[in-house]
């Protein structure tokens, strides 16, 4: 296998990172992430208070180098949350960034500053010139790189174990997707404590010895600034996309910046029908969207050099291997764009198991298959649709399975809905009855249940038609964006 950053290893003196007015070139980083390395040597597992700074980033690479596991902890975490995934991971040391106050759960245990600024290496030491990343030996393909903690939706955070060979596969299937190069500068705005803003975000242009401008916190002024100055790639999340979208129509510099990048990805979450066409209407171009999970990194995407079809996740990448199946277990061989199923996958790209949880690991797998728990449709030419979460939103209605995601992107589309969700509630007659859960554009005036069923069944099938709307001021969401249906009820 080759070194994960291989232009570590040859001190390219290109642009690598950069927060703010704090930077650092690939010769730079090799000599202060080397430096690190060298003190992480033979730590068990290391934690990082993963804040979006240039501390957390050279802190990863540096354990990364030195092949001891690190496991991103997200600042924004609960104490109990906090306390279980200390307790779960049982890291040796923590790194943070100097002057950050650490939670009890963390504060109890050894502790190592992260300090790059200007002449300093770690703990206030001075970086040792040449420290070459190739110094340290590579580690086997299936030794564990990352561990990062799952949302916890259905219980405590499970420890997804990421070996070396996920990210290496996931990072170069994307190169080849996206046709992603050495000169490709990526602006985003993501934290750094999960898979889309640290490996794709940070690690992804590290291995193509490209350069990363993270903004620190989102605002379009500073997408506008980075993608005129040279950037020209954008990683975002729907929320962000949606921001834009809205901003677009009073920011001719916003829409020039956009119409000058190379690539623009959403992921995390299905991006709106209706943002999607926004941005290209304002811009000329079009968003593209991949699909991705903690245990599995990247799965699919629209190719750089494929059709962007919105509201499409694209194809398997390179190496992935990926099916639908019926409630029976039995894979859907049809690409029809009607066939609902669950995704299944397997390939390198696959995390080894959870941190000390044998059960959950054997109950995730199916001969080999990853049971990712998303329900999709395959149009006749492989495209993936995602429609919703198996649990929460595959409904049963009528007799008829429905997926959730379509009829949200109908909804979007009507010029009344500023926020839509659709879940499935109990019902008598049909099993499951429709609920679409709307932010009114316009709160003093919202579209009425009658006519956002009517906007529906006039789109998709009737069957398909909320039977119940329920109107509030915002929907529910995570860290990420995406909106928590669980919170949602009558």
């Amino acid at each position: 296998m080759s070194p994960l950053f291989p232009a570590l290893a040859a001190r390219s003196q290109r642009p690598a990172l950069r927060f703010g007015d704090r930077a650092l070139t690939h010769a730079e980083l090799a000599d202060a992430a080397g430096s690190l390395a060298r003190r992480l040597a033979g730590e068990q597992r290391v934690a990082i208070w993963a804040t979006p700074t240039l501390g957390t980033a050279v802190g990863v690479v540096a354990a990364l180098l030195a092949g001891v596991p690190v496991v991103p902890v997200n600042p924004r975490s609960g104490e109990r949350e906090l306390a279980h995934i200390a307790r779960d991971s049982a890291p040796t040391l923590v790194l943070a960034e100097p002057g950050v106050t650490l939670p009890p759960a963390l504060a109890a245990l050894p502790r190592l500053d992260v300090d790059v600024d200007a002449g300093t290496g770690v703990d206030g030491e001075a970086p040792e010139a040449g420290s070459p990343a190739g110094a340290f030996p590579e580690p086997s393909p299936e030794a564990p790189a990352l561990i990062v903690y799952t949302s916890g939706t259905t219980g405590p955070p499970k420890g997804a174990v990421l070996p070396r060979r996920a990210l290496t596969s996931t990072l170069d299937a994307l190169a080849d997707a996206w046709q992603w190069t050495a000169d490709d500068v990526l602006v985003h705005a993501l934290p750094l404590f999960h898979v889309h803003g640290l490996i794709l975000g940070i690690l992804g242009p590290l291995r193509r010895g490209g350069s990363v401008t993270h903004l620190g916190r989102f605002d379009t002024a500073g997408v506008a600034r980075e993608l005129s100055s040279g950037a020209t790639m954008l990683f975002g999340v729907p929320t962000m996309y949606h921001r834009i979208a809205e901003a677009l129509a009073d920011d001719p510099a916003l829409a020039e910046a956009l119409a000058g990048a190379r690539l623009l990805v959403s992921g995390s979450a299905a991006l709106p029908v209706h943002d999607h066409r926004r941005i290209a209407a304002a811009t000329g171009r079009r968003v593209v969207e991949r699909y991705g999970m903690t245990e599995t990194l990247m799965n699919t995407s629209v190719r750089a050099d494929g059709e962007p079809r919105a509201g499409t996740v694209g194809v398997p990448l390179h190496g992935v291997e990926l099916r639908l199946v019926d409630e029976s277990g039995a894979a859907i061989e049809t690409y029809d764009g009607e066939s609902v199923g669950e995704i299944q996958v397997r390939g390198p790209n696959l995390f080894t198991e959870y941190l000390n949880r044998p059960d959950a690991t054997e109950a995730a797998f199916t001969d080999g298959w990853f049971r990712t728990g998303d329900m999709a449709i395959r149009d006749p030419d492989g495209y993936v649709r995602i429609v919703g979460r198996k649990a929460t939103d595959l409904i049963k209605s009528g007799g008829y399975k429905i997926g959730a995601g379509e009829i949200e992107n109908v909804l979007l589309e009507h010029s009344g809905v500023r926020e839509a969700a659709v879940t499935g509630e109990p019902d008598p007659d049909l099993g499951e009855r429709i609920v679409a859960w709307i932010v009114p554009a316009r709160p003093e005036a919202p579209p009425t249940e009658k006519e956002l069923a009517d906007h529906v069944a006039g789109q998709l099938a009737a069957h398909k038609r909320p039977r119940t709307v329920r109107y509030l001021d915002a929907l529910p969401r995570n860290d990420m964006g995406k909106i928590m249906k669980r919170a949602l009820h009558g």
